[in-house]
């Protein structure tokens, strides 16, 4: 899965055979660095992996030292258009540079960019998307999968003319189909990682499908190192949503992953309202487990049976199963209570 290739962020490894990385940005003042730190101590604890900040004057630059001190995840400088920007953040200890070379400047500000990356040993993302190809060639081309490709090799090759090696990549586009495209076109021509995103995704709910299409589809052809669900939403929703898509394609090794049935005539629980609490008294779940939630005793332990544990429910009552063999029966406002307790006997956590 993912690119030959690997850089390292702060200790955190992207592409190389990695497991993927989950990203979010702050969309705090970054000079403000109490709400920063604030807010990025939440993502940590959301089990975001990586957080961007933007990096739209000096004064945020210079607040970057300030944050590094109170925070545990490495840390990514979104810069635009004024390459000084990006030297003070290096200097203030930023693990990771996300630019455009070609806003930047002319090449001796990429090369004073890409020198003082190499020197700190700080990776560079090269960050194209939909809104920020180069106008020559969206002029000629217009703005396509195929000359988002064509961005972001050029960028490569200016990085590359400076003897910088140390990237990744994004080409973001809003609609799925031109995503997939684009990312399918980069991982045939480099080896570098690649950041999947979906830029403008939307509000939490549509913009999760969205991206989740996107992914599903890259993912499976071996496509992504790292990732942002990128949502008009608190962070925090972004790192939840990410980790949702990553458990639904049996990527992320850690969490509670809930399988339960649809509900038919035959379903006598309230089994909606069931998977709802099963799903929230989970959420802190660290250990990698499978939990079936089934609405009757008819097909619930078979369809369970690939479960490490689960719940089949009756009239009144309900059974609990492991790996679809029945444990025990008891009333169904005992359902919960004793799936709690089974499962943090067999993971040794405390929920």
């Amino acid at each position: 899965m993912g690119s030959k290739q690997k850089i390292t962020v702060g200790g955190v490894q992207i592409g190389g055979g990695a497991p993927l990385v989950i990203q979010s940005m702050c969309n705090t003042r970054t000079q403000d660095v109490t709400a920063t730190v604030k807010q990025i101590l939440a993502l940590e604890q959301a089990g975001c992996e990586v957080v961007r900040l933007a990096i739209p004057d000096m004064e945020a630059a210079q607040a970057v030292s300030a944050i590094k001190k109170q925070v545990h995840v490495p840390l990514v400088a979104d810069i635009h258009f004024d390459y000084r920007l990006a030297l003070e953040a290096l200097r203030g200890g930023i693990d990771k540079i996300r630019i455009n070379p070609g806003n930047i400047g002319d090449k001796s500000k990429v090369k004073a960019v890409a020198d003082a990356c190499r020197a700190a040993g700080v990776p560079i993302r090269v960050g194209v998307n939909s809104g920020s190809v180069d106008a020559d060639l969206r002029l000629k081309y217009g703005v396509t999968p195929e000359t988002l490709c064509q961005a972001a090799l050029r960028n490569l090759e200016q990085l590359e003319d400076c003897g910088f090696y140390d990237s990744c990549v994004s080409l973001k586009m809003s609609n799925v189909f031109g995503t997939i495209r684009a990312y399918r076109l980069m991982a045939e021509k480099c080896d570098y990682p690649l950041h999947l995103g979906v830029t403008e995704a939307g509000n939490e709910h549509f913009g999760t499908l969205r991206s989740a299409a996107a992914f599903g589809a890259l993912l499976c052809d071996g496509i992504g190192d790292t990732l942002r669900v990128s949502l008009t939403a608190d962070p925090v929703r972004e790192v939840r949503a990410a980790k949702d898509i990553l458990k639904a394609l049996d990527l992320h090794t850690a969490g509670a992953r809930i399988i339960s049935c649809p509900t038919c005539g035959r379903t006598q629980i309230d089994l909606i309202g069931l998977a709802e609490r099963v799903e929230q008294a989970l959420s802190g779940l660290k250990s990698r487990l499978t939990v079936a939630v089934m609405g009757c005793v008819v097909n619930g332990p078979g369809e369970a049976r690939e479960a490490d544990i689960g719940i089949c429910g009756g009239r009144g009552e309900g059974l609990i199963i492991r790996k679809g063999e029945i444990l025990y029966k008891v009333p169904e406002d005992q359902l919960l209570p004793r799936l709690i307790g089974e499962i943090e006997a067999m993971t040794g956590e405390k929920l």
